[in-house]
């Protein structure tokens, strides 16, 4: 495993940072589409259209290919050290990642059949989560202050 080290932890870089383009943007767009909530027509079908593109052929797809490259790291020898701290504040950090993009999945079953009571508001406030949940990943594994 060592040998594929640098290219495996490149795929992980390459993985979060597609997936975490889609973790800014969705709720940006869940925003969008429920202040315009009012207006039928074509531009409700694109929020439609737009958010299941970015769910289901970016987030998806990173966010499975993040979690794979993170644990082939995680498990190669001499990569983490398993007594400090930070891998765990990383790890509480990713999960909290992964339940956001769940949370993001189900607003979107919401939006679609019109039973999602977040206002746009709710979505800005929302869309601050994985900002702060990549400072710990970052701070974690790159400071390692714990």
């Amino acid at each position: 495993m060592a040998d594929l080290y640098l290219w495996i932890k490149s795929l992980h870089v390459i993985s979060v940072i597609a997936w975490m383009a889609g973790l800014f943007y969705l709720p940006r767009l869940y925003v969008y589409h429920v202040e315009q909530e009012a207006v039928e027509g074509p531009t409700k079908e694109m929020f439609f259209t737009m958010e299941r593109r970015l769910l289901k052929a970016i987030m998806n797809p990173s966010m499975i290919a993040a979690w794979i490259f993170g644990v082939w790291l995680a498990l190669t020898p001499g990569v983490v050290d398993w007594s400090a701290v930070w891998p765990y504040t990383k790890l509480a950090a990713i999960l909290g990642m992964t339940w956001f993009h769940m949370w993001l999945a189900k607003e979107r079953k919401g939006l679609l059949d019109g039973t999602s009571t977040v206002s746009g508001r709710g979505y800005r406030i929302m869309n601050e989560v994985p900002t702060l949940l990549m400072i710990v990943i970052v701070i974690s594994v790159i400071a390692r202050p714990f």
